[in-house]
């Protein structure tokens, strides 16, 4: 059997690095954080810190999958509207095709938050990982399909200067300005204001609407990675050192700007817009040299069959018990080994079954697409 990846002219370190992604999110840290516990291993658990969120202020490796999935969603956007755009396509129609994306993805959030027809219009949740995709990625591609690269890059350092500025200089009644604690900060007064339904933790949500506006951005940035790996006539190892170098300015800006402006990605700060698009431009670089340039190409397929159906991976989990199938087909066999054994089978029975659930869908050709 051929296992070779086939993505029908796609850029395939893209699908790779996105499917690296969404393994994570898909199970992979629960392999990481039982491996720490099994082992007790110290690289194990100084990793599994890695793989929680940070209460407030800080960065670590888990919260970069979120971020780096709106990214890698900007990165496609030159190769999936740049050549209609050459071709004459009337950029009424993509504009069309890109709010319409935009909004399914968001109706797709609302429903993977509180059902159909299953929560009070008041207790409904209308912040989402979905929705923030749907819309930033959406003004993201407008900004790309109506404006000049010069309107572009004035877009981003806008949207990230103006954000600084509006939580900087807001004052939230009861608090005053320049707090950016849960309470008192500009963006979560804002959603608390105009959002509908509840808020995820009552008074803050880190998906709300006030906070997709840096988060455009972000996907900004990867269009803009896109325009450098589409670019037919630069050398494939020049791409890779300029968005590498890029990767590693962001790094410093947003250090830099992150003793102003704290690095937090509940509030999608602007330093966190800049961490997270460092990471992430670094990311790219190094699975563009790998996998394009150095041509090492076997080993992507594992990820391959998760990244072309991303969105599927992320919400089937709520809609499919992999884990009664997982127990049915592998529970009795694992109970005969140790027990910290058993615990480690558990997960990578899990992952497998997920992953064949996806090999299915890949093999047939069976892809979400929006």
């Amino acid at each position: 059997m051929d296992n070779s990846p086939k993505t029908s002219g796609r850029l395939l370190s893209l699908d790779t690095l996105r499917g690296f992604d969404m393994f994570w999110i898909s199970g992979g840290e629960n392999l990481i954080h039982v491996l720490a516990k099994v082992t007790g291993w110290s690289w194990a658990v100084a990793l599994g810190l890695q793989f929680r969120h940070v209460e407030w202020h800080g960065f670590v490796a888990y919260d970069l999958i979120f971020p780096l999935f709106l990214f890698l969603a900007g990165v496609s956007a030159p190769f999936s509207i740049g050549s209609r755009l050459e071709k004459g396509t009337d950029k009424k129609e993509l504009a069309r095709k890109a709010i319409s994306r935009g909004l399914i993805l968001f109706c797709l959030g609302v429903l993977y938050n509180n059902g159909l027809f299953h929560t009070a219009w008041e207790k409904m949740r209308y912040g989402s990982v979905l929705g923030r995709i749907g819309l930033a990625g959406m003004f993201a591609q407008l900004i790309y399909i109506y404006c000049s690269s010069r309107a572009q890059w004035i877009w981003f350092a806008s949207l990230l200067i103006g954000y600084w500025l509006f939580m900087a200089y807001y004052p939230v009644p009861g608090c005053g300005a320049g707090l950016f604690t849960m309470e008192c900060n500009p963006a979560s007064y804002l959603d608390r204001l105009i959002m509908p339904g509840h808020l995820y933790k009552d008074i803050h949500d880190p998906e709300g609407f006030a906070s997709t506006i840096p988060a455009i951005s972000t996907a900004l940035l990867g269009i803009f990675a896109g325009k450098i790996l589409r670019e037919k006539n630069r050398p494939k190892q020049q791409k890779v050192a300029i968005i590498g170098i890029a990767g590693v300015i962001s790094l410093i800006a947003a250090i830099l700007w992150g003793t102003i402006f704290p690095i937090n990605k509940n509030l999608w700060t602007s330093s966190f817009a800049l961490m997270a698009g460092g990471w992430s431009l670094l990311l790219l670089a190094l699975f563009y040299f790998v996998v394009d340039v150095l041509e090492w190409r076997k080993w992507t397929f594992f990820f391959v069959v998760i990244g072309m159906n991303s969105i599927v991976i992320y919400m089937v989990g709520d809609f499919i018990d992999f884990r009664y199938t997982t127990e049915a087909l592998f529970g009795g066999l694992l109970s005969f080994l140790p027990e910290g054994a058993e615990k480690l089978g558990k997960i990578v029975a899990f992952l497998g079954v997920q992953w064949a659930f996806l090999y299915v869908l890949y093999r047939n050709k069976w892809f979400l697409k929006v």
